[in-house]
This record gives C-alpha cells, sequence and structure tokens, in this order.
C-alpha cells in the first residue's frame, strides 16, 4: 500500500470496514444459526436479490422516479423559500415557525390527506417525499445566506451595489456548501417519503413489494428491498458530493489539505 496516497489508503480502509461488517454479519448468524425469518444473512439476501430483480425491477423504476421528481420539486420550493427567509426579517418571523411547525408533523399523518385529496396511487407518494425534504433545503439555504456578514454588504453598497447584485454574486455562492449538505440530507429523507407513502397507499414500488414480501413472510426479499434502497441512496449522496466538489470545491479546500 506504499503506493497509495493517504487519501486513497483511507479510502481502502473504510471499504474493508464495510466489508468487513458484512462478514461479521455472515459469520455471527451462521455460528448462533439466527433464522431467516428473524435475520437472513447477506448472501441470503443478495440471492434474494438475484432471483427476484425481475420483478422488482418495475418497482426499483417506480421508487426511483417517484423519490427523484418529489426531490425535485422540494429543491425548487425549498430553495425559494429558503431565499426569501434568508433576505428578509419579515419574512423569516412568519414563514420559520410555520415551517418548524409543519416538520413536527409525522408525515404518515399527511399521507392519508393526500390519499383523500388525490388518490392512492403515485401522486400521495411524490408529495410525501416533496414535503419531507423542503425543511432541510430551507433551514441550510435560509443560514447560508445569512452568513453574509454586514459588513461586506456595507462595502458592496458603497461601492453601488444593488442587494439584488449582493444577493447573485455574493451571498448565492457563499450559500453553496450549505445548498449541497441540505441536498445530500434531503435526497435520503426523500427517499423516507417515498417508500413511506408507498407502504401505505400504493400498488407499486419498493415500499409496496416489502409489504407483500413481509406478509408472505420471505424476509429475505424485504432485506433485499432495504438493501436497493440504502444503496440507491448512496449512489445519489455520491453524485452530490462529486458535483459539489465541482461547484463549491473552494469550500472543502481544508478538508483536502488534512486528508492529503
Amino acid at each position: 500500500m506504499e503506493f497509495l496516497s493517504e487519501r486513497a489508503r483511507q479510502k481502502l480502509k473504510s471499504a474493508l470496514l464495510i466489508l468487513s461488517f458484512f462478514v461479521l454479519w455472515e459469520v455471527a448468524c451462521l455460528v448462533f444459526k439466527v433464522s431467516e425469518i428473524v435475520l437472513p444473512r447477506p448472501t441470503v439476501i443478495l440471492g434474494a436479490l438475484w432471483q427476484f430483480f425481475p420483478g422488482i425491477r418495475p418497482h426499483l423504476i417506480q421508487t426511483l422516479y417517484t423519490t427523484l421528481v418529489g426531490f425535485a420539486l422540494g429543491v425548487g420550493i425549498g430553495v425559494v423559500i429558503g431565499a426569501v427567509i434568508g433576505v428578509s426579517r419579515v419574512a423569516y418571523d412568519t414563514a420559520y415557525p410555520l415551517l418548524v411547525g409543519f416538520s413536527s408533523i409525522p408525515k404518515v399523518a399527511v399521507v392519508p390527506i393526500f390519499v383523500l385529496w388525490f388518490g392512492a396511487g403515485t401522486t400521495p407518494a411524490i408529495l410525501t417525499s416533496m414535503v419531507i425534504c423542503i425543511f432541510p433545503i430551507v433551514v441550510n439555504v435560509a443560514t447560508g445566506l445569512a452568513t453574509t456578514e454586514p459588513e461586506l454588504e456595507d462595502v458592496l453598497k458603497a461601492l453601488g451595489a444593488k442587494k439584488l447584485d449582493i444577493l447573485w454574486n455574493v451571498s448565492l455562492p457563499r450559500a453553496m456548501p450549505y445548498f449541497f449538505a441540505s441536498l445530500k440530507v434531503a435526497i435520503t429523507l426523500a427517499f423516507v417519503g417515498t417508500v413511506l407513502s408507498e407502504t401505505v397507499a400504493s400498488n407499486r414500488g419498493i415500499g409496496n413489494l416489502m409489504m407483500i414480501a413481509s406478509s408472505n413472510f420471505n424476509v429475505p426479499l424485504v432485506f433485499a428491498g432495504l438493501f436497493l434502497l440504502a444503496g440507491l441512496g448512496v449512489a445519489l449522496y455520491v453524485i452530490f458530493s462529486l458535483i459539489e466538489r465541482r461547484v463549491a470545491g473552494w469550500a472543502m479546500r481544508k478538508q483536502d489539505f488534512a486528508m492529503g
């Protein structure tokens, strides 16, 4: 491993630790003879995933589509609300308490309302995915915009910059690290919202598949669904991390320096 950089060695160690977790899981189930109905082994889960994947694929595509649409809508609405709150004290005092109150409502209580309004199917899942990821977007965007120092704004105004110029050229770029941090949180929450709605009011999707599998005591298939959801979440998290490095890499220089 001498030819590897420090950062590459750290990545390799992390991968080995993750692999060790699954190996330990496998060995523990074998040693203690844990029933598959209680906790299936990783190899059994992967076998179920391979066996049932042709039937799983439509559900996987449905969940991914629903999550991405809800996530995109949530990001768009969250950015607008966050920008308004971040630049207006009146908007902050008015909208923030409402958002906190709404985000405190368990989303499982919202799903029946969406079903009542729009019927069972894809629409309630999209809306649940949307509402569950709005709050982290709003909070981070508003916080990022609020980090612009008043002294800097005063200097720019003295140089003739308008409020919109300051927002576009200074505040928004400085808010990018906060924005991408919220994206990585929101995408995982979006999957939670989608699967929650699919288990309650849908006949397609990974959530619905897991409900059917659990009713048939097919626990390996239930865990296969969990593995797929985890894999999708990690993949999208990595994609946003790569985009973040391209767009807001300047905010990660200290971290890169410390790691390399």
